[in-house]
């Protein structure tokens, strides 16, 4: 069995650890708030990823970390590079593998559908670039790195544009809106199915240094908001789009320059991924289930 460091006790870090501890292999997962852990070979530990030192001392005899730390969402420009720094130099000197949790944003507003894996990064907003810098940081590294990108997550504790904007809304049965076009089609991933990606894309035997896709679903957000209203027995009676001035109006300001993103389809290949890492996407019905897992 192997030794694992999960940096991050998000939804997705710890499903990530709560896998490789079910394997058998002993796992920490760090956070800076740490706190206690349920799941099996899995001690948390209270940790700050931008201290590589301390970082290091947590990580020595690692065969691979996960990064998995999310920063503020207005201050990843800021936030983020100090701990993709960290971890990356965590990672050199302890030798550890590196995996990555990004996401699609430095695609960039004129990358077509559907996106591959080995499409050429070319971001057009801040935290598109932030993310091409982290994992061209990671990239450069002198252990082996991959990175897994996900689209908009869906799942239990998921912070996301859906459960933030529509969610509450469907909820409550009241009218809903969301951002962009609510008939283009967009990919949404699983939280489970992202640790599922990041936990097998460790095992690649591969040449590293590239990214996978997460094997996700497909489906308008019109089309998710009425499959979810329905699973709760709701009457969603309309569902439209916020303009501009509404978003401002209602403080969405870091969510404006991302608006393009759910402008037309965006539609994600993973084929890589499912037959290379063998990774599979949950149905949509599963996701939307796990999602309202505390209102069903």
């Amino acid at each position: 069995m192997s030794f694992y460091v999960v940096v991050g006790a998000g939804p997705v870090g710890r499903e990530t650890a709560r896998l490789l501890g079910e394997d058998g292999h002993d796992v920490v997962l760090t956070s800076r708030r740490g706190g206690s852990s349920p799941m099996r070979n899995v001690r948390t530990v209270q940790a700050d990823a931008t201290d590589a030192s301390e970082l290091a001392r947590i990580c020595r005899g690692a065969d691979a970390i996960f990064m998995c730390a999310m920063a503020t969402y207005h201050r990843w420009p800021t936030d983020f590079f100090p701990i993709i720094d960290g971890t990356v130099r965590t990672a050199e000197t302890v030798g550890a593998k590196l995996i990555v949790l990004g996401n699609l944003y430095g695609y960039g507003e004129n990358a077509d559908s559907p996106l591959h894996s080995n499409l050429s990064l070319d971001p057009t907003s801040k935290k598109g670039t932030a993310r091409t810098i982290m994992w061209q940081r990671a990239a450069r590294a002198e252990v082996p790195a991959i990175e897994v990108r996900s689209s908009d997550y869906l799942g239990h504790g998921a912070i996301s544009y859906f459960s933030l904007i529509a969610l509450p809304s469907i909820i409550e049965g009241k009218p809903t809106a969301f951002i962009g076009d609510v008939d283009a089609a967009h990919a949404w991933a699983f939280t489970k199915d992202v640790a599922r990606t990041l936990v097998a894309a460790s095992r690649y035997t591969g040449e590293w240094g590239r990214a996978f896709h997460v094997p996700s679903q497909h489906a308008s957000p019109r089309e998710l908001i009425l499959k979810t209203a329905a699973m709760l027995h709701r009457d969603v009676s309309d569902v439209r789009s916020y303009s501009v001035s509404e978003m401002e109006a209602l403080g969405m300001h870091e969510l404006i320059e991302m608006k393009y993103l759910f402008e037309r389809p965006l539609l994600v290949d993973s084929s890589d991924a499912e037959t290379l890492l063998g990774v599979k996407p949950s149905s949509l019905e599963v996701m939307i289930a796990d999602t309202l897992r505390d209102h069903l």
